[in-house]
């Protein structure tokens, strides 16, 4: 009897132990070459955004914490940043490029080719070419020989002409900066998902003054000093680190930003 006991729980064990290691190496033989990457190197209560395109102002799809793991097809390097082509193990519909440097291990292959980007390109309108503008003597209507427009009629034309240039190049150089359509990613308490704050931008000898208006009233405004985000009229501390060309912000503990350098300095 006491070793018929001990065969029982023997085989159901031996039964039982395929079954028990089949979650454990699901992720390692999801498929043979793939390499799964950990998140991580982000501040506690931050999560990375894992964007449509590879590229700082690509198209946020998700956004995952330090630990989750992801299935890493091949990284490539855009202006100098390498970026990974993603796709989250619990979820197959999250995929798209996050920074390889906050995924261990990287992916040294090359990742799948976007066949649908040569596609938009080509659809892409192209713009029409701009048509020259005619001689003052045809505007006016005096094109012919027999009839060229009087000498009051051109310093006059000319005049206009003169102005309309004058003010397309103050306009060009005004220091305030128009808004992006849908504003800017932002977020106002510890656990709220990021919204869209409307933003305003003012710019002075290389500085640039960022005012983030919330949804639900009252604004931040947020200094740009030497290219980078300096300070805020807020007595809370500021943070700030950077994907490419994105100011991933922070000021207290709860308050998040992004805003890009395009936007802030002009660039």
């Amino acid at each position: 009897m006491k070793r018929k006991a001990t065969l029982r729980p023997t085989l159901k064990t031996l039964l039982a132990a395929p079954l028990l290691l089949t979650p454990l190496s699901a992720l390692a033989q999801d498929a043979p070459g793939t390499i799964i990457s950990i998140i991580g190197g982000l501040a506690p209560d931050d999560l990375l955004n894992i964007r449509a395109t590879a590229s700082a102002g690509g198209k946020i799809e998700a956004r995952l914490p330090n630990g989750a793991a992801l299935k890493n097809y091949g990284c490539k390097t855009v202006n100098n940043n390498p970026w990974c082509k993603v796709e989250d193990t619990q979820d197959a519909h999250i995929t798209g490029w996050a920074p390889a440097r906050y995924l261990s291990p990287n992916n040294p292959a090359s990742p799948p080719e976007d066949t649908a980007a040569p596609a938009a390109v080509a659809a892409a309108p192209q713009p029409a070419p701009e048509e020259p503008q005619p001689d003052i003597a045809a505007r006016l209507g005096g094109g012919e020989p027999a009839d060229p427009p009087s000498a009051a009629e051109i310093g006059r034309t000319a005049m206009q002409d003169a102005y309309r240039l004058a003010f397309a190049t103050s306009a060009s150089t005004e220091s305030d900066a128009p808004a992006p359509d849908g504003g800017i990613p932002c977020a106002r308490r510890i656990g709220q998902p990021m919204t869209r704050c409307d933003v305003s931008v003012a710019r002075k000898d290389g500085d640039s003054t960022v005012t983030v208006t919330w949804p639900d009233g009252g604004a931040r405004v947020i200094i740009f000093h030497g290219g980078q985000p300096a300070s805020s009229d807020s007595p809370d501390e500021l943070r700030f680190t950077r994907e490419g060309t994105l100011n991933m912000i922070r000021v207290g503990v709860s308050e998040r930003f992004e805003i890009t350098d395009e936007l802030a300095l002009g660039e």
